[in-house]
């Protein structure tokens, strides 16, 4: 759902978020808003019962000792924090978003032509689940 983020979602996916992540959300930028919800939804699509808190000044997804990040910026979002060659082969893909070690910038119309599987490989790699 665009713009707000409820407190359990389909099969109680947000349940475990806490109010900072929501405030987070809630101050996105309306132009950066949808791809931030399409990527927490994916997040929660791959580890449902992923904790998801601010860590970092930012939203962290984690299961385990790993942790994915996602970060608002001036263009758009930045996905965070897996180990080199823990992307699924995303980087490999789409070479010109590496922005750093284990940084992903996406505007939103990078994100446009990635299809909602490429997002899933890199989070399922990134946290090490099936």
């Amino acid at each position: 759902m665009v713009g707000t983020l409820p407190r359990a979602g389909r099969d109680g996916q947000n349940a475990r978020m806490d109010d900072a992540v929501r405030a987070y959300a809630d101050d996105i930028a309306p132009d950066h808003r949808p791809l931030f919800d399409r990527l927490h939804a994916l997040i929660l699509d791959v580890v449902p019962d992923a904790t998801v808190e601010i860590k970092y000044g930012m939203p962290a997804y984690g299961t385990g000792r790993r942790r994915v990040y996602l970060g608002v910026w001036k263009h758009g979002l930045s996905i965070y924090g897996w180990a080199a060659g823990q992307d699924g082969g995303f980087v490999e893909r789409h070479p010109d978003l590496l922005s750093g070690k284990g940084t992903i910038k996406l505007r939103p119309a990078d994100a446009a032509v990635i299809d909602d599987e490429e997002f899933r490989a890199l989070v399922r790699a990134a946290l090490g689940v099936g």
